[in-house]
């Protein structure tokens, strides 16, 4: 009875001790900081890191050279608790899917929206593109499906900006007219 006793408490101190392995998804939606505290708000999303993602350029940094790239996140996730396509419309509900030169008060390259897809991905980041397209039909949509490469995490001190900084977070937000904006595109649905 100790040994299956024994037996049995090593193999629960085992399985607390493995990770769980979440899944992963990207997507740029501009400001890198603003995407990772609206992902963050998800129920099972364990972790959400900013950085750069869809350019040739290897390390990529935020205050050297970044060409190529966009600001992005990669959201670590229970697909138990949320699914991909929840990912998907949550997106979509933080982005104007219009702009084609970034987002909100951030222009340029960097700041273009993007799914970054896997293969296994793909068809549900294309279902999510077709139905924005067919809610917006009189409208062009900006936002690319990407496939998804390489992540870089930005330097440390653009990681949980929001938490860290959150009088400078949300001033930021507010005079970049995000929140104003998402509620004039998506309305009711705007997170």
């Amino acid at each position: 009875m100790t040994r299956l006793f024994l037996a049995t408490l090593l193999a629960c101190f085992a399985l607390a001790a493995s990770p769980l392995r979440a899944a992963e998804a990207m997507f740029a939606g501009g400001c890198f900081w603003c995407m990772e505290a609206d992902f963050e708000k998800l129920e099972g999303v364990g972790e959400v890191v900013s950085g750069f993602t869809g350019g040739t350029l290897q390390n990529p940094t935020y205050r050297g050279n970044h060409e190529g790239h966009y600001e992005a996140v990669k959201v670590s996730y229970d697909p138990a608790v949320v699914s991909y396509e929840q990912l998907l419309e949550h997106f979509w509900h933080n982005i104007d899917p219009f702009d084609d030169r970034g987002q909100f008060c951030d222009k340029g390259p960097s700041y273009r929206t993007a799914i970054f897809a896997t293969d296994e991905q793909r068809p549900a980041a294309e279902a999510s593109l077709a139905a924005v397209r067919a809610r917006f039909a009189d409208r062009e949509i900006a936002t690319e499906l990407l496939p998804a490469g390489r992540f870089w995490p930005v330097e440390a001190y653009h990681q949980d900006y929001a938490e860290k900084n959150p009088l400078r977070y949300k001033y930021y937000r507010w005079n970049c007219g995000r929140d104003q904006r998402l509620e004039e595109v998506w309305g009711e649905d705007a997170h």
